[in-house]
């Protein structure tokens, strides 16, 4: 990731994921509640602000809508009206941590939500307790009904539609793996794995032009998680400490983000920064026009990186 162009530095706040509309303008969310976006001419636009720190995930829909994921407050439609609250609660339970969304081509909004059990902020408490607490759920505009797709998930994060939208994949960040759902054909319902034993823990993920995914991983390393994993005493003790999100196992000085096939059998390109030196817990990736765009919430710039020189 050497070659990164910096777009934004100093104007945003840690801007956890990224998308492009038809027009090519760039959106993004900011750890201090703004929706800011990139005009084709370069120049930055402090769009809409929302009273949250929890902003993460978002997507543009065919009608030009953003939505955005608040961590707490659910799903929200971004236009040139302003913020409009979709969904923020489930079966009388408010969201703790709705992660990433997508719409498919009939409007319908797949969303994860995280963990049901902890919070943004108690996010590093969901990989010590090692329980499945998330969910992958389904939104419809037209009915405004929400329904459970998927449960039981290893912290739900990064949310994807294939190509022909036959099937869609949902990142579970702490089995190292993610998991596809059928939406069409013999197999519709169910559920296999797309790919497991990842180099890294899986954040969000990207259709390619081609077809194939971009995903991008936390560093987490594998010794310290098995270290803690093996002492309820030293979990304890982990969840106690104030540094305990920067324990994160080395994940805030890497960067790592990977191409992965249309059928998850092959990982066909893969970037890094072992030292953080340039780009350090890299948790989004979008490939448009041939360059991958890098959100972090280590960073306050956009990556920009050109893939014909790679």
């Amino acid at each position: 990731m050497q070659e990164v162009i910096r777009l934004g530095e100093g104007l945003l706040d840690k801007p956890e994921d990224i998308a492009i509309d038809k027009d090519g303008i760039l959106y993004t969310a900011t750890r201090d509640g703004w929706i800011k976006r990139l005009h084709k001419n370069g120049t930055w636009e402090s769009w809409w602000h929302v009273e949250s720190e929890g902003l993460l995930g978002l997507t543009v829909t065919q009608a030009g809508d953003v939505i955005v994921c608040d961590a707490e407050n659910g799903l929200l439609k971004v236009n040139e009206d302003g913020v409009e609250v979709l969904v923020s609660h489930f079966n009388g339970s408010k969201f703790r941590l709705a992660d990433d969304v997508i719409e498919s081509s009939d409007g319908t909004l797949y969303f994860s939500d995280a963990s049901t059990k902890f919070s943004l902020n108690e996010w590093h408490l969901d990989v010590l307790e090692a329980r499945p607490h998330g969910r992958l759920l389904k939104y419809n505009p037209r009915s405004k009904e929400t329904s459970v797709v998927l449960d039981k998930l290893a912290f739900a994060n990064g949310v994807a539609l294939s190509a022909d939208q036959d099937f869609l994949v949902v990142c579970e960040t702490w089995k190292f793996r993610c998991l596809k759902y059928w939406l069409k054909g013999d197999t519709k319902g169910e559920t296999e794995v797309f790919i497991d034993n990842l180099p890294g823990t899986p954040d969000n993920i990207n259709l390619a032009p081609d077809g194939s995914f971009w995903i991008a991983m936390l560093q987490l390393s594998h010794p310290r998680l098995k270290f803690v994993h093996g002492s309820r005493i030293v979990k304890r003790i982990v969840a106690t400490l104030k540094v305990s999100k920067l324990w994160i196992f080395g994940a805030h000085k890497k960067a790592m983000v990977v191409n992965v096939s249309s059928n998850g059998k092959q990982i066909k390109r893969s970037f890094d920064d072992p030292t953080g030196q340039v780009m350090a817990f890299v948790t989004s990736v979008l490939e448009f026009e041939g360059y991958l765009y890098l959100g972090s919430l280590q960073t306050n710039f956009i990556g920009k990186l050109p893939l014909n020189s790679t």
